[in-house]
């Protein structure tokens, strides 16, 4: 290998530490303000539900009205009453019907035999 191919080789190998060493900046950077972002997200969530937290307990504070009085009802016969009569009836039948072709499809008729066609000859 001559001199002249040596230095491209690490002229290539220096710019490619650099470009590494500028992409890993670069990613760390991206990671620091995703984390701040996720902080400022974080906090504000905080603060609603403090605030939804005081919310509920106001509303537990206070008291609920008082329930209206349960109206009497008459009792209730000693009898208990006949039982009704359950009938079950069955749905009809669901028939599928499925045509197959069972190899029948005429050639044989010519010979004579078989066929679908009716007849029976030469035609």
């Amino acid at each position: 290998m001559n001199r002249f191919n040596v230095a491209v080789i690490a002229g290539l190998l220096g710019l490619a530490v650099v470009l590494g060493t500028v992409a890993a900046t670069h990613t760390v950077a991206l990671g620091t303000a995703q984390k701040q972002k996720a902080n400022a997200t974080v906090q504000s969530r905080t603060k609603q539900l403090a605030a939804y937290e005081a919310s509920l307990k106001r509303a537990l504070a206070k008291k609920p009205p008082a329930l209206p009085a349960v109206p009497k009802t008459p009792a209730a016969p000693s009898a208990p009453a006949a039982q009704q009569r359950v009938v079950y009836r069955r749905p009809p039948a669901i028939v599928v019907v499925k045509h197959t072709h069972h190899g029948d499809d005429g050639y044989e008729s010519a010979a004579g035999g078989g066929g679908g066609d009716g007849g029976g000859g030469d035609g």
